[in-house]
């Protein structure tokens, strides 16, 4: 009787082709070492039996899979699909499948995530990390396993990519002074975002000395929602104490708040301006288009799957590898919702 194609072996092939086991290796891997004619009845009897080789395994036999895993906070956020789209085409230039894995903001699902990459014997991992992931990352690489920080540079021994967020803040306050805003709103959270509190720290440098007031306001995520919430608190508050101009930080909660300041009678930016972080493509593709603090997020996508490339090339080779904290520069991009017009 015929086996079940889940049941068929090397050895099925070797004994139905009349060779060894390791013929029928040599045909797969290595057919110049092998007769035209032994090969054929190798490769005849493969497709008689419907045998297909297990890949994966004979990867995790060789010590490597040939994939990586990538760990996100939002995979529903634009800024980091940009970033996975230009890691996940340099990995696949390279002959890597990617692993994709969202952590939602939870520490708890990001460390899942984590020690199933381990599990799954990824050659490496990039990491968006919530907070001080250190605890997953030194079991990685206790395991052998390399990993590279996404969204977040760091000093902690790791290869890192990502910007100059107290700048970025710095940036965004001191365009909304120069529009003559004096009372201005940083609305963004949770604070315990390494990212998030970054860049209220750079907004608080930029209203120093300034005579300015700038008010902390936190929220729970980083998403259009919660941008809208936050509008509505702020619309609502007393008009003798309520912010000229808000500084969001990231463009969902600046898409938000653009939504929630409309639906309370509010005009952007004559009664409020507003500015986000990010720019991605719907902060231009805004109702009123939205000034954003530019970050490169092919170029750090693609920079981030490089080092892991070169990581896992030299732990590979026995080679020494000198880690790389890459930190990328902010842009201003000023649009219609923080300048005046009059």
């Amino acid at each position: 009787m015929k086996k079940k194609h889940a049941a068929v072996s090397m050895k099925d092939v070797a004994a139905l082709a009349g060779v060894s086991v390791g013929t029928v290796s040599n045909v797969l891997n290595q057919p110049d070492r092998v007769l035209e004619s032994t090969r054929q009845r190798v490769e005849d009897a493969i497709r008689k039996l419907g045998w297909i080789r297990n890949e994966s395994a004979r990867q995790l036999r060789a010590g490597r899979s040939e994939s990586v895993g990538i760990v996100v906070m939002d995979v529903a956020n634009p800024y980091f699909v940009d970033l996975l789209l230009a890691a996940e085409e340099t990995f696949y230039d390279r002959g890597y499948t990617v692993n994709l894995g969202n952590s939602d903001q939870h520490r708890e699902r990001e460390a899942l995530l984590m020690r199933h990459f381990m599990r799954s014997r990824v050659d490496g991992v990039l990491l968006a990390p919530i907070g001080n992931s250190s605890g997953v990352t030194d079991e990685l690489l206790r395991a052998g396993i390399p990993v590279v920080l996404l969204d977040r540079v760091s000093g902690t021994g790791l290869c890192s990519v990502g910007m100059d967020d107290i700048e970025g803040g710095r940036l965004a306050v001191h365009h909304l002074l120069e529009q003559g805003h004096k009372r201005i709103a940083f609305v963004g959270g949770p604070l315990g975002l390494a990212q998030v509190r970054d860049r209220a720290r750079g907004a608080r440098l930029a209203v120093a000395n300034s005579g300015a007031h700038l008010d902390v306001v936190e929220v729970k995520t980083l998403d259009v929602e919660e941008g809208r919430k936050a509008a509505q608190h702020i619309a609502r508050s007393d008009r003798g104490i309520r912010p000229t101009a808000v500084f969001a930080a990231n463009d969902l909660i600046a898409i938000g708040m653009l939504q929630g300041f409309v639906a309370e009678g509010l005009s952007v930016p004559d009664d409020v301006a507003i500015i986000g972080y990010d720019d991605i493509d719907f902060a231009a593709a805004a109702a009123v288009p939205l000034s954003s603090i530019r970050q490169p997020r092919y170029e750090m996508g693609r920079c981030a799957a490089e080092l892991l490339l070169k990581e896992i090339t030299a732990a590979e080779s026995g080679d020494e590898h000198q880690h790389e904290p890459v930190s990328f520069s902010p842009e201003l991009v000023a649009r219609i919702s923080t300048l005046r017009t009059s």
